[in-house]
C-alpha cells in the first residue's frame, strides 16, 4: 500500500509540474491572441480603414461601398448616441421612408464597411443606419463582446432613430458577429416592436467554434489556447461565449428571418449554418445558399442572387 500511495504521489506530482510547464507557454500565447483578435489596444486600431488591403474582393468590396457613400453623401447625416457609457458613431442616409435597415458589421470592421451591403436596400425603399461598433472606427470602447454589449448599442440606436427621424419599421442585416447582435436583440423580452426583420450572413452557433476555425485556419495551436482566450472574454469582457451564444437564443426568435451561408465557408461551418437555422423558431424563414464567396464574401461573388433575395424579403415578394 506504502508502495502504490508513493507511486500515485511521484504520477500526480509529474501531472501538475506537465500541467505547470504547458500553462506557462500556452498562457502567454492566449493572451496575446486575445490582446491581438478582441481587444482595441491602440486608437488607430480597428480604424476606418480597410481591414485587409491584401485582400483582393476586400479592397474591392471597400471601393464599391465607398462609392456608393459618395453617390448618396447629400443624404448622409453624422450621428452619435452613448449607451452603457460609451460614445457610439454611425452616419445616417435619409432617403424619405419610415422604414430603415441598420447594418452591423462583422468584427474588425468599422461603418464604412458596411456601406457595400447598403445598395439593395435603398433599391427596398428604406433608409440606412451604419454604425461603428464599440471599440471600432470612431466609436468608444476597448473590447469587442462577440455582439453580446453590441446588441445593446443597436437597440439605443433603434431607440434613436425612432424618436429623431420617425422610424415605424426597422430591419436589422448582420454580418458575423453582427447576426449574433441581431439574434440576441430579437430572443429578448424587451426587443422592440419596431424590429420586423433580420437578415444574417455567415452567423455562427457559438464564438469558440467559429474562433476555433479561425485559428485552425491560421495553424494557431488549439489546446489550451482556445480555451483560455475564451476564459479571457469572460474575465475581460463579462461574456460567456458557450452561454451567451446565436444557438443558445435561435429558439426564442420570432421574427422574420433571411439566413445567407456561403458552401464555402470556412469561419461558419455549412453543417453548422444548417443547425442554426432548423433550431430557429420563427415561423417566416428562408435560408438561401451560395455556391461562390467565403466568410462575409457572398455579395461580391453573387451580387445580383444576393440583392434580389433582401429585396424580396423586405418587400415581402414571393
Amino acid at each position: 500500500m506504502t508502495v502504490f500511495l508513493i507511486v500515485l504521489a511521484v504520477v500526480l506530482v509529474s501531472l501538475i509540474g506537465g500541467l505547470v510547464v504547458m500553462l506557462s507557454k500556452t498562457v502567454p500565447i492566449a493572451n496575446r491572441v486575445y490582446q491581438t483578435q478582441l481587444v482595441r489596444t491602440t486608437p488607430d486600431k480597428w480604424g476606418r480603414v480597410c481591414s485587409a488591403p491584401d485582400n483582393e474582393e476586400q479592397l474591392a468590396m471597400w471601393h464599391a461601398g465607398i462609392e456608393w457613400a459618395n453617390q448618396n453623401k447629400e443624404c448622409m447625416k453624422e450621428v452619435s448616441i452613448t449607451n452603457d457609457g460609451l460614445r457610439l458613431c454611425g452616419e445616417y442616409y435619409d432617403f424619405g421612408s419610415d422604414k430603415c435597415v441598420i447594418i452591423s458589421p462583422g468584427r474588425c470592421e468599422c461603418l464604412m464597411y458596411s456601406y457595400y451591403f447598403a445598395s439593395p436596400y435603398k433599391e427596398a425603399g428604406l433608409n440606412v443606419l451604419v454604425v461603428d461598433s464599440r471599440a471600432h472606427g470612431h466609436s468608444q470602447g476597448t473590447h469587442s463582446t462577440i455582439g453580446v454589449k453590441e446588441s445593446g448599442d443597436i437597440k439605443a440606436w433603434m431607440k434613436y432613430i425612432e424618436r429623431e427621424y420617425g422610424i415605424k419599421e426597422i430591419w436589422i442585416h448582420g454580418i458575423c458577429i453582427g447576426s449574433a447582435s441581431a439574434l440576441f436583440i430579437a430572443s429578448g423580452s424587451d426587443c422592440p416592436e419596431t424590429l420586423k426583420g433580420i437578415v444574417t450572413e455567415g452567423c455562427f452557433t457559438t464564438f469558440r467554434e467559429t474562433f476555433k476555425q479561425h485559428m485552425v485556419y491560421d495553424k494557431r495551436p488549439l489546446f489550451p489556447v482556445l480555451d483560455l482566450v475564451m476564459l479571457n472574454i469572460k474575465k475581460h469582457a463579462g461574456v460567456n461565449v458557450l452561454k451567451q451564444s446565436p444557438i443558445k437564443v435561435i429558439d426564442k426568435v420570432n421574427c422574420r428571418m433571411l439566413f445567407l451561408f456561403g458552401k464555402k465557408d470556412v469561419f461558419s461551418l455549412p453543417p453548422k449554418s444548417q443547425i442554426l437555422f432548423d433550431k430557429c423558431s420563427s415561423k417566416d424563414k428562408k435560408l438561401v445558399w451560395f455556391d461562390k464567396g467565403g466568410h462575409s464574401h457572398l455579395r461580391i461573388n453573387n451580387t445580383e442572387k444576393y440583392d434580389s433575395e433582401i429585396v424580396k424579403f423586405v418587400t415581402n415578394e414571393q
